[in-house]
């Protein structure tokens, strides 16, 4: 009798069919996984980096009137996009603005809205795929474990057809309903401190996006009130 392939690529080629539907899912799963950790790391990077360039411009003293002609209307990152907003809808209001205090008001709660609508709109754009890191760190373990589960269920079923008990019968059986388990927890545990990672990353960017929000009302309120 030969010696049964314990290599990956054997485990693989011997598994029951369902086994091997699970082992093929795992190994997807864990390939988007990566694809959406590299997106978001590298997008958070780039975004941190532009958002510095651009609170640079912004601090610098200069009119914001210019600093919004020179932008145009195609913000390059999320803090563009608020500021562009809320610059947009400065121009179309202030201009027919009288002297009461309510209309005044009424446009810096305006100009408020606009603000963290857009940002809403701009942390749910980065916020996106993130689930599926969620729903594999929290799925991919029990279903490798199914994957095992079943594949136990074939080994002890061969063991009474064949009769032999001995470990080289048992043994490749039961260790391809391991693997299943072991690819399981390949693709959950970087999910699961991917997701925690990026999910920390995203609520300190959305942060500063909220303070930047904040601080420019605050300037376009001071801009009303003279």
């Amino acid at each position: 009798m030969e010696p049964a392939d314990l290599s990956m690529w054997g485990l693989f080629l011997q598994a029951d069919i369902v086994v091997k539907a699970v082992m093929i899912g795992m190994v997807l799963a864990s390939i988007w996984c990566w694809a959406i950790i590299f997106e978001k790391v590298m997008r958070l990077r780039k975004l941190q980096a532009k958002a510095e360039a651009f609170e640079e411009k912004f601090w610098s003293g200069g009119s914001l009137e210019d600093l919004y002609d020179r932008m145009g209307n195609r913000p390059k990152d999320p803090m563009s996009a608020i500021f562009i907003a809320a610059m947009r809808e400065w121009r179309r209001s202030s201009g027919s603005l009288g002297r009461e205090n309510d209309v005044r008001a009424g446009l810096a709660q305006r100009i408020d809205r606009v603000m963290q609508i857009t940002l809403a709109r701009e942390m749910d754009n980065l916020e996106s795929r993130l689930g599926f890191l969620a729903s594999t760190g929290a799925t991919a373990p029990f279903i490798g474990l199914f994957g095992t589960v079943w594949g136990i269920m074939n080994s002890f079923h061969s063991i009474g057809m064949s009769k032999d008990t001995s470990l080289a019968t048992v043994a490749p059986g039961i260790a391809e309903a391991l693997f299943a388990t072991a690819l399981g927890l390949v693709a959950a545990i970087p999910a699961v401190i991917a997701y925690n990672k990026i999910s920390g990353d995203l609520d300190r960017y959305a942060k500063r996006l909220e303070n930047f929000a904040g601080e420019f009302g605050a300037i376009l309120s001071r801009q009303l009130e003279r």
